[in-house]
């Protein structure tokens, strides 16, 4: 995936009326010698309904969003409760967490790429160079060495003097490597705290001989009285929007 395939799908993350100038039609009209009409759709309007279709991974594969919906869906787990909130609760709380996160970066690529561009003060490939620096930083800020060498090395190529030099096609899978990583150790100190009422409540139930009564239908009031106790969603969310910038 190419910076300027980037730079384009994050572009239409924000305002894009400017979108709307001269030179992007979607349909141009053709009058025939016969009289008839012939519509085409326009090329531009073709590679940029394409690039679209690219918006969920850009944004999951890209962005905050991987490490934020893996923690919260650990903590549904641990909690034991199947169904809430519900996976488009998470998804909705999801998203809106991760515009909040990918904010300062989204507000660089509008200053520094989007808007010039729009005035016509710099060319595309003059704004997708500029609009991918933001987003890469923040992706080597998130990334371990330790995964970019590994992607590095599969690809055979080793020689970059800088991290500015490494490609997207290896960024990419390195930064989701590490954010997978990083979501996975946050739900383990997540479920710590859960995992031992349920075995409390567990032992208890067996001393007690009560063997035929489930041990979660028992112990789920008790988790739940325990993380709205400690303001358990504040400090999900805060912890999570602070982990980028730590």
């Amino acid at each position: 995936m190419s910076y300027r395939t980037v730079f384009i799908g994050l572009l239409l993350l924000l305002p894009i009326s400017g979108f709307a100038a001269e030179g992007l039609e979607a349909f141009t009209v053709k009058s025939q010698a016969n009289g008839d009409q012939v519509y085409s759709v326009s090329i531009q309007t073709l590679a940029l309904m394409t690039v679209l279709t690219m918006l969920p991974a850009a944004l999951m594969m890209m962005t905050s969003f991987t490490r934020i919906i893996i923690v919260l869906s650990i903590l549904r787990q641990a909690l034991g409760l199947m169904q809430a909130p519900s996976s488009q609760t998470l998804i909705g709380l999801a998203l809106f967490l991760t515009f909040f996160v990918m904010a300062p970066v989204f507000n660089q690529i509008n200053s520094n790429a989007l808007q010039p561009y729009l005035k016509d003060s710099i060319s595309l490939q003059t704004a997708a160079e500029k609009g991918s620096k933001p987003l890469r930083e923040f992706m080597l800020g998130q990334t371990r060495e330790a995964d970019i060498s590994m992607f590095m090395k599969i690809s055979g190529d080793n020689d970059y003097k800088s991290k500015a030099d490494i490609p997207f096609t290896v960024l990419v899978p390195a930064f989701v490597t590490s954010e997978l990583k990083t979501a996975f150790q946050i739900g383990f100190l997540l479920f710590i705290p859960f995992l031992i009422i349920d075995l409390v409540v567990a032992s208890v139930l067996m001393s007690m001989g009560m063997v035929m009564l489930s041990p979660m239908i028992v112990s789920l009031p008790f988790k739940i009285m325990l993380f709205v106790l400690v303001d358990g969603w504040n400090l999900i969310m805060g912890t999570l929007a602070s982990s980028f910038y730590i």
